[in-house]
């Protein structure tokens, strides 16, 4: 079996798709809530769902079955205040599931985040060193909890303490693809592109608040899902890399292409671009430019080209958001 935490979430879910279409006996340990996040998971066999309170007691008692834990749960939202709830939810469980996974001798796979870097003035390479950790200042408590996990894996790996027998933690960029629907305002761009062409024809974009980029012209490292779930299947089957990766696409683009690109992808409908002042609640955090160095995991072997801007837009308006069914 193979344990998913937040396996009803966004990426997630992509991934449990993904497990099942190989046949795979899925678990997912996640809370469902009373909303449609359910829906997430209903196109496929689940072997087992576990709470989140219980999710450390099934694995040490379902330890023989169990071939690997991906580890996706998390408050992804990067306006939530609640320090101690970040602390709990976000670096806690991560920290206690891979002490667990050291103990139980699993592999280990974690979601981190491209918002780890900040304003992206110490640059943006997947240097899991603690001392490279260390030049990095996150802008928001989502980030500061993820970057405090990859920290504190860091110094324990430096140091030679017990360590499940493989690990990665994976830097996600901007990540849009089926099934982020119940995520509200931390949806992505593209989908909130696609409701707005469908419901006013007018696709609003943040105004810049940086004098290097034009309105619009804030570059973003947009990656598909499918490339995010291609990556951790491709750890699952590699157990001997271990590490710390960027997920991204390799290549910032504008979210002025971003738009560009749902509209292309909606060529019957008569849209326009508009421009609107970013909330000041989101200016300290912002980033204006995000792009991945692909070159670790690169090296590390992994070499499926990952999917251009456009053709991930198209696939998920053409298959997706304008299908009946918008789950994967």
């Amino acid at each position: 079996m193979i344990l998913v935490t937040g396996g009803a979430g966004f990426i997630g879910s992509n991934i449990v798709a993904a497990l099942a279409e190989r046949k795979e006996r899925v678990v997912v340990c996640d809370s469902l809530g009373t909303g449609d996040k359910w829906q997430n998971i209903a196109r496929h066999e689940i072997h087992e769902l576990v709470a989140l309170e219980h999710c450390a007691d099934w694995l040490r008692q379902n330890r023989a079955e169990v071939r690997a834990v991906v580890h996706m749960g998390a408050i992804s939202a990067t306006t939530e205040t609640n320090a101690d709830r970040l602390a709990e939810l976000n670096v806690r469980s991560t920290l206690d599931l891979w002490q667990i996974c050291a103990a139980l001798e699993k592999p280990f796979i974690y979601a981190s985040s491209a918002a780890t870097y900040g304003d992206g003035s110490a640059g943006f390479e997947d240097d899991g060193r603690p001392e490279a950790l260390a030049r990095l200042r996150p802008r928001n408590g989502y980030a500061w909890s993820k970057h405090l996990v990859d920290r504190s894996i860091a110094r324990r790996v430096a140091m030679g303490e017990p360590t499940p027998p493989q690990w990665a933690g994976l830097k996600f960029f901007n990540v849009f693809g089926p099934n982020e629907y119940h995520k509200g305002p931390m949806r992505s761009v593209a989908v909130q592109l696609h409701a707005q062409a469908r419901g006013t024809g007018r696709l609003r974009l943040f105004k810049s608040t940086d004098l290097h980029y034009a309105d619009g012209g804030q570059r973003r490292d947009f990656v598909y899902v499918r490339d995010c779930v291609e990556v951790v299947l491709w750890l699952l089957d590699n157990p001997k890399v271990s590490g710390l990766f960027n997920v991204g696409s390799g290549k910032a683009r504008s979210f002025l292409d971003l738009a560009k690109a749902v509209m292309q992808s909606l060529p019957k409908l008569s849209l326009a671009v508009e421009f609107f002042e970013m909330p000041d609640s989101l200016k300290p955090g912002y980033q204006s430019f995000t792009e991945a160095p692909m070159a670790r995991l690169r090296a590390a072997g992994y070499q499926r080209p990952f999917t251009g801007l456009e053709e991930g837009v198209a696939d998920y308006v053409t298959y997706y958001l304008e299908a009946s069914d918008p789950y994967r």
